[in-house]
Parts: structure tokens; C-alpha cells; sequence
């Protein structure tokens, strides 16, 4: 709201206002000497964040008086504009073997509000490669946009991927876009070439046979090899790196085949045996070898008597006679245990038994007093603790009762009183008389 006062009178003191041109503003005259500013369109912060507006108020005298003012206007800023990233799309590539951690690129995006409006964080959106979480895979710093490999990729198994990453202000509602990003892996030479054919075996001997009669260039065999690398790290050579008669066979460089060079003779062995080194073209190079046995002869006897004695793949042999010791020393060792076990078992043993007699020798004697009845039965018999023998006769004071010669016990006998006893040491000089003697006092004391 704007006033503007002209003391003159009249035509003198009549005022009107105005802006200066290129403004998205005008003046509307609301009561006597008053005006509001009002705007004629939509203003755009992130076009112009501010306006210095000359207002000029003149009178209709003639000549008509002027003055002027400036005002400084300042737009304030609403989260109307999303963060917009710098390309639509990235591209970076990362040579494999990585280390975790590793910073591969930096995505950018900008936000033409202001202040916290314009705060972008990033993010990744949820996805997956082959079936793992991308997040498994690599990450984004929040606040720089900064992307790190989470581990080591590998060539041979994810050749590149895509993901979405996604950025968002810092606005009430925030404000969000996206943007695909791509990563190559670059290989490294890091795999050796494999050889296919011909198969290598420590357990048998495979040979090709070459006629006597072969020409010059006759096609003895060709070695097969494979590089999981690519590019040049897959490129294959092949060189003959020794052999039984070097003159007499070659290897192709790109190809790997093994062909004669010369007319074979009588003169040449049938047994020969070539070593072919197969190397990839990385940096460094990597390679691998291969013995093939090869037969000159006409005819499978012939060929079949030469190469029984043909020696076995020395890794083979060497393989074979270490576990055979490792077997025989396991056994050995077992053997010993158990010697050693039952050894102490018996020493165990035989120290328990003789302890057991030691102390044998010192138990206490308690003699067994045997009592002054002969216990019957309910089926009347005697007990067969001891070996009775009763005789009667129709006077039942004359019965007699005869012990049967208990003399590995303590043997009792009764006098006049009833009582007396024999013994441990007596009855070991008894003897068999003593016995019956024992016998007639105690029949007479029944009397």
C-alpha cells in the first residue's frame, strides 16, 4: 500500500502512480491517495529472487510535479522444483578383482530452490541383479552421491548390471526424481587357458597313433583349449615346448594342430612324447600345459607292447605313494594305541588282584559258633549247613547225634555247664579221632 500526499489544491492536487515498465507489477488506486501493488502473473523465485521497483507519483498541474521511490522487493522461496541430476543416465565401468570399498563415480543433481528446499540426499532404489539386491552390490553416499563397490566383482560371473538411483530435497513435501545407472566390469587376465582335449589321466595311458607310412604334413591330432577371459585375455597360442624328436612334429601356432614335418622312417622310436604350452595374450600372460604320447607304428600290437611300460603322469605317482604312506602311518599309529591300551589294561588289572591278596592277609578271624540245636524243618529235615547223623533207640534217653565231622569250622562242644568252645587254634590240630570225641561228649551231656 502506497500514499502519496500533494498539499496544492484542485487540479494541483489531484496524484496518480505508476511503475516502472518491464515489472510484473501495477498500481490500483484504492481510495483517495492511496494505491496497491499488486503483481499482473505468477512469480518464479528461481527466475528472479528479487525486484527493485521505482514507483512515481506526479500531480495533473501544469507544469505537473513528480517524485519517486524504490522499493526492494524479496521473493520468497516455496518447494516447487524437484532435484534434476546432470545427465539422463550414467555409464562407468570397473575392472574386476576390485577391492570392496572401491569408488567407482560420482552422480550429481541440483535443486533450484533455496536453502533447505535445495538439500538433496540420494538413494538407491530397490532392485535386484540375477536375483541378488543390488545393495549387495554397490552403495551411494547420502549426501555426495559418491558410488563404492560393496565387493569384488568377478568377469566371468556378471558381465555389467543396472540400477535406479534416486534423489530427494529437502522440502515439505519433498520433491524427488531418478536416474538409471550402469556398470561394466572390465576383465582381467586372471583365468589360465583350459585344455579339453586331449584329456589328461594319471590312471591310463592315451596315445595317437602315427603310421610309418605318413606323409609330410599328416594331421596327428589337435589339442583343444578354452580361455574364460575375454577379448585378448581369451586369445590362445600354442607352442611345442619339448618333445622325444623335435624334428619330426609341429604345432600350430592359432590352432593347435600337431602336424608331421618330415617323411617318418624305420629309424624313428615309436614311443614320443610332446609337451604343447598353450598361453592366453593378457598382460601378464597365463598358460597352461599338455603331454600328448603319440605312436609311430602300423598296426595296435605293436603299439599296445610298446607302451605297457609307458610311465604314468609323475603328479599321478606322486600323488598315489603319499597317500599309500599316509595310509600306512594312520595304521601304524592305531596299531600302537591299541598295543599301548591293552597293556594298560592288564597292569590295571593285575595291580587291583595284587593289592586284594596283600590286604587279604591282614582280615580279622571272626570264628563262626555254631548253635546247640539241630535246626529242623517244616519238612523234617535237618539243614544241609552240616552232615547229621541221628540214632535212635526205643529208650529215648540213649538216642544218639552224630555230627558229621565239621572240622573246616569251629567245632563246639558242651561240658556239665552247658557250655564250652573250641578253638580256632585247637581245631586246627584236631584230627579225625578228635572229632569223634567231639561227638560222644556231646551225646553224653544230651544225657
Amino acid at each position: 500500500m502506497i500514499n502519496a500526499q500533494d498539499p496544492d489544491a484542485g487540479e494541483n492536487g489531484k496524484i496518480f502512480c505508476s511503475v516502472n515498465e518491464n515489472m510484473p507489477f501495477t498500481l490500483k488506486s484504492t481510495n483517495a491517495n492511496f494505491f496497491s501493488l499488486v503483481t499482473e502473473g505468477d512469480l518464479d523465485r528461481e527466475r528472479e529472487s528479487e525486484y527493485n521497483i521505482s514507483v512515481t507519483c506526479a500531480d495533473e498541474g501544469v507544469p505537473s510535479l513528480s517524485s519517486s521511490v524504490t522499493l526492494s522487493l524479496q521473493i520468497s522461496d516455496v518447494n516447487d522444483n524437484a532435484p534434476v541430476f546432470d545427465k539422463s543416465s550414467y555409464e562407468a565401468s570397473v575392472q574386476e578383482n576390485n577391492t570392496p570399498g572401491l569408488s567407482i563415480f560420482t552422480v550429481r543433481a541440483r535443486d533450484a530452490d533455496f536453502n533447505q528446499n535445495a538439500r538433496v540426499s540420494y538413494m538407491l532404489e530397490d532392485s535386484s541383479v540375477n536375483g541378488v539386491p543390488v545393495s549387495s552390490l554397490v552403495s551411494v553416499s547420502a549426501d555426495s552421491g559418491v558410488i563404492h563397490a560393496v565387493r569384488s566383482f568377478d568377469y566371468e560371473q556378471i558381465k555389467d548390471f543396472q540400477f535406479r538411483v534416486k534423489v530427494q530435497d529437502g522440502g515439505s513435501p519433498p520433491l524427488s526424481s531418478n536416474v538409471s545407472v550402469k556398470i561394466m566390469i572390465q576383465d582381467q587376465n586372471d583365468n589360465a587357458p583350459q585344455v579339453l582335449y586331449p584329456v589328461q589321466s594319471g590312471a591310463s595311458v592315451v596315445a595317437e597313433i602315427v603310421p610309418r607310412s605318413a606323409d609330410v604334413g599328416y594331421l596327428v591330432t589337435k589339442v583343444v583349449a578354452v580361455d574364460v577371459d575375454s577379448g585378448q585375455n581369451a586369445w590362445l597360442s600354442y607352442k611345442l615346448q619339448k618333445a622325444t624328436d623335435r624334428a619330426l612334429f609341429e604345432v600350430g601356432l592359432q590352432n593347435g594342430e600337431i602336424r608331421t614335418v618330415r617323411q617318418v622312417t624305420d629309424k624313428d622310436a615309436v614311443k614320443q612324447r610332446l609337451t604343447v604350452v598353450v598361453e592366453d595374450n593378457g598382460q601378464p600372460s597365463r598358460s597352461a600345459t599338455v603331454n600328448v604320447n603319440v605312436a609311430v607304428a602300423d598296426s595296435f600290437p605293436e603299439v599296445l607292447s610298446e607302451f605297457t611300460d609307458f610311465t604314468h603322469d609323475k603328479d599321478y605317482n606322486d600323488n598315489l605313494t603319499f597317500y599309500l604312506v599316509l595310509a600306512l602311518a594312520v595304521v601304524s599309529f592305531l596299531f600302537i594305541v591299541s598295543i599301548i591300551a591293552i597293556l594298560s589294561v592288564k597292569c590295571y588289572r593285575w595291580r587291583r588282584e595284587r593289592m586284594f591278596y596283600k590286604s587279604g592277609a591282614n582280615l580279622p578271624v571272626i570264628p563262626y559258633y555254631p548253635p546247640l540245636y539241630a535246626d529242623v524243618g517244616a519238612t523234617g529235615t535237618l539243614q544241609h549247613v552240616y552232615n547229621y547223623e541221628v540214632c535212635r533207640t526205643t529208650d529215648s534217653r540213649k538216642s544218639d547225634l552224630k555230627y558229621g565231622r565239621p572240622c573246616s569250622e569251629s567245632i563246639v562242644s558242651l561240658d556239665n555247664s552247658g557250655i564250652q568252645t573250641l578253638t580256632h587254634a585247637r581245631r586246627e590240630t584236631l584230627n579225625f579221632d578228635d572229632c569223634d570225641k567231639v561227638r560222644n561228649s556231646f551225646t553224653a551231656n544230651l544225657f
